[in-house]
């Protein structure tokens, strides 16, 4: 039976699409069925359906993202006490921390009795002006690569069991 890696994902100015989908790209071909949900379009049913799980956010104002908060909101009760043990991953696009939305990933993960089976992955854009937080992201080819990898571990590790 093939197991589905689920990312949930949101972003305004591309960088975290960017991570997302690069974990997608990972991913593929690793023997899974890769979901790649925007989190507005993710509900408590794509959850259940899932072995395992990559949530992408990027951090604004110290935490994560309102529709990332939206979507946890949403699913939270409707899917507590029925994914326990499932692995999971986050990435974080930053400007410059990154630390307290992983963190907030990490005790809703807790909550759900989700398994961490990676560090967290925080991408940094330096992005410290009005309009550099508002303008479009490129990810660095190195920092997508890592998120390639972080794919490709968590679609390896469902396909073989492991997670």
């Amino acid at each position: 039976m093939t197991k589905t890696l689920l990312i949930v994902f949101h972003s305004m100015t591309g960088g975290t699409r960017q991570m997302a989908e690069a974990a997608a790209r990972g991913a593929e071909g690793q023997g899974v069925r890769v979901r790649l949900l925007h989190a507005p379009d993710a509900g408590a049913a794509d959850l259940i359906s899932a072995d395992g799980y990559v949530l992408a956010t990027p951090e604004n104002l110290a935490a994560i993202a309102g529709l990332m908060k939206d979507f946890f909101d949403r699913t939270y009760y409707a899917v507590l006490g029925r994914i326990e043990g499932r692995a999971y991953a986050a990435m974080i696009c930053a400007g410059s921390d990154g630390t307290n939305a992983a963190r907030q990933v990490a005790r809703i993960a807790t909550g759900w009795r989700l398994r961490m089976v990676a560090e967290p992955l925080i991408v940094c854009t330096d992005a410290q002006t009005p309009e550099a937080i508002l303008a479009p992201k490129t990810i660095a080819a190195e920092d997508l690569a890592r998120c390639e990898e972080l794919g490709a571990t968590l679609g390896a590790g469902l396909s073989i069991g492991m997670f």
